[in-house]
């Protein structure tokens, strides 16, 4: 964990067992239940606005539509919202991992975070397995203080790992995004090495959120909010009485 930093608690389309995943109304419960951070998915509409909705079509059968195709206000009366419709309603005081789902929407998600202002995007992390997509954004995103995480599974690397921990340092990548399965506490310890945070998604089931968080993830990845903020309190309260125990001994 970089710096002791607590992780932070990624709600996967927000609190999406209790509520429609990616809508203003999971992502509310979710910070409700505790989450320290949202994660959601982002596509452009046909008027170039920035869309919370995980698959290009929407729909089922004949009546699928192209979300490409459709404008931000048709889209929202489908149940997207824009990225906007989330600043307006919930504020910017929580950390926001969007997976990039079209290669140009990273620069539209910065302009929107941008305008959001208090901060927006410092406290943005846009995700994405394609390298030449982060590095096109590092710029912009190193002027504005957001951050950039690769998420790939570990064998789909092309690299040894030690490799591509320098080069996601060189290119200023800031986490890695892995399986939760795929973590250990040497891995971690790895990219740490080399300033690049470690990120765990799908950690669903409480021995996997402890797991990866006595590890030292930096941010973890759950559908249920709840389950997580739960075992992050289990796991912080466990460290702080190992201290107190050793400050005891000492």
């Amino acid at each position: 964990m970089i710096c002791g930093v607590t992780p932070i608690t990624f709600a996967h389309r927000g609190a999406r067992i209790a509520e429609a995943e990616n809508t203003v109304a999971a992502f509310r419960r979710a910070l409700d239940l505790g989450a320290s951070g949202l994660e959601t998915d982002a596509h452009l509409s046909s008027d170039d606005e920035v869309v919370l909705v995980h698959d290009a079509h929407l729909g089922r059968g004949r009546r699928r539509t192209n979300v490409r195709e459709r404008t931000a206000a048709e889209l929202s009366a489908l149940g997207v919202p824009r990225l906007d419709d989330v600043y307006a309603a919930l504020g910017s005081g929580f950390e926001l991992s969007i997976d990039l789902e079209v290669p140009l929407v990273g620069r539209h998600i910065l302009d929107v975070a941008r305008a959001a202002g208090d901060a927006a995007a410092e406290r943005l992390w846009l995700c994405s397995p394609d390298m030449d997509v982060l590095t096109g954004l590092r710029a912009t995103c190193s002027r504005l203080g957001a951050h950039l995480v690769h998420s790939r599974r570990l064998g789909a690397l092309s690299v040894p790992i030690e490799r591509h921990a320098a080069d996601l340092a060189a290119a200023g990548v800031d986490a890695m995004n892995f399986h939760h399965s795929e973590w250990t506490a040497g891995l971690v310890t790895l990219f740490e090495r080399f300033g690049v945070r470690a990120f765990a998604w799908d950690a669903q089931e409480v021995r996997h959120l402890r797991a990866v968080m006595t590890m030292g993830a930096d941010a973890v990845y759950c559908d249920r909010p709840e389950r997580m903020v739960a075992a992050l309190a289990e796991v912080t309260a466990e460290r702080a009485g190992r201290r107190s125990s050793e400050k005891a001994e000492a």
